[in-house]
Formats: structure tokens, C-alpha cells, sequence
């Protein structure tokens, strides 16, 4: 399945059905920077009512960097260090619509000075404002991307995606714009991805 047509198209997804307990999993590595990174998702929802986890970067239950869907059908982006949350990010709407493709960006910099700016979320291009909690981490706080990371479930394999992904990003070391990864069409005003080929990962 396609995720848009028309223009640019990321011409493949992968299905994640969650009774097969599907999961990409990839062993740690030392990121270009713990401070900085960039994260965007192109996800089609087939499953709701349960915890979903979209990427976990997962050292043990107390220490880990996630993106998930809880049973609520928010979003949160959170990360622990011995179990203290040092960042977060709960919006306020839902996630519902198993109809249309959703574009999730978690963009990462947090050397910044304003503290608003060292976590952004954007849903279909534009940032999202609106949190149940919001915890922004101190200056230069390094996150936990040196962890082996697991697509489409926890890391201790549970809380399976259920749904459609397409066009995974990870861009390591750089806080990117939305505008690298999705545009909106002229026409309809709707939001599209473009080619990630040129960014530097």
C-alpha cells in the first residue's frame, strides 16, 4: 500500500499485523550524538484500545526512549533514565482514524536555550501544541539512542504495532524540519511525504 499517490510516493509499507507479535529489531549502537535526532513515521492504523508501541529504544523497563499509542489512543513520545522521566511528550487528541495515514515527527535538540524547542512534535506538518504533559529535558541532556531499538513493539516484545508503516526515518545527529520529510499539496492542502534521499542520516 501506498502511503499518498500523486507527486512523490512512498511506494511500499509493511503490515503489522499484532496476533503475530511482529517487531524490526536492531542491536545498539553509538549515535553521531545523544543530544540531537530526528525521528518521522508514515502510519495507517488498523488496531486501537490497546498500547502500541511504534519504536523503543530499549535498555530494560527502567531506562528507554519510546514512541507509542497507549490504550487511550494518544500519543506519547517518553524517556526514562532509572525510571525518573526526564522527557515527555502526552498530546491531548487522539489517534483514530484507521482510514488515513498519519505523518509523526519527533524532531530532537537539546542544546537548545529554550526549552520548548529541545523536543517538537508534528503531526501531518504542523507541530503539535497541545500536551496532557509536557516534559522538556535540561540543556544538552543526552538521550538513550545508544539502546538496540525494536520497530513495531517494546523492547521486551510486547505491545504490538497493528497497522501500516511506511517511509521510516532516523536521521542521527541533526534536529530536522518536518519540511524535510512531507509537503503540502497545492491543491488539496493535503500533507505528503518527499524524498528522504538527500537528507543526511
Amino acid at each position: 500500500n501506498s502511503a499518498v499517490s500523486g507527486g512523490f510516493t512512498a511506494a511500499n509499507s509493511l503490515m503489522f499485523a499484532s496476533g503475530d507479535s511482529p517487531r524490526l529489531t536492531r542491536s545498539g549502537a553509538t549515535p553521531t550524538s545523544p543530544q540531537k535526532a530526528t525521528m518521522s513515521f508514515w502510519i495507517k492504523r488498523s488496531g486501537l484500545g490497546s498500547a502500541q508501541l511504534i519504536v523503543d529504544w530499549y535498555e530494560d523497563s527502567i531506562n528507554f526512549t519510546r514512541l507509542s499509542f497507549n490504550d487511550a489512543d494518544v500519543l506519547i513520545f517518553l524517556s526514562k533514565d532509572g525510571d525518573s522521566v526526564y522527557g515527555q511528550l502526552t498530546t491531548n487528541r487522539v489517534f483514530r482514524d484507521t482510514n488515513a495515514w498519519y505523518n509523526i515527527i519527533v524532531a530532537i535538540d537539546t542544546t537548545q536555550g529554550t526549552a520548548s524547542n529541545r523536543m517538537k512534535m508534528y503531526i501531518n506538518g504542523v507541530q503539535e501544541t497541545s500536551f496532557s504533559t509536557e516534559t522538556q529535558p535540561t540543556q544538552n541532556r543526552n538521550f538513550k539512542f545508544d539502546a538496540g531499538k525494536t520497530v513495531g513493539a517494546n523492547g521486551a516484545a510486547g505491545e504490538f504495532f497493528d497497522g501500516y508503516m511506511s517511509e521510516v526515518v532516523y536521521a542521527d545527529g541533526t534536529q530536522n524540519a518536518q519540511t524535510d520529510f512531507g509537503e503540502f499539496e497545492e491543491d488539496s492542502g493535503i500533507w505528503k511525504p518527499k524524498s528522504v534521499s538527500g537528507l543526511t542520516f
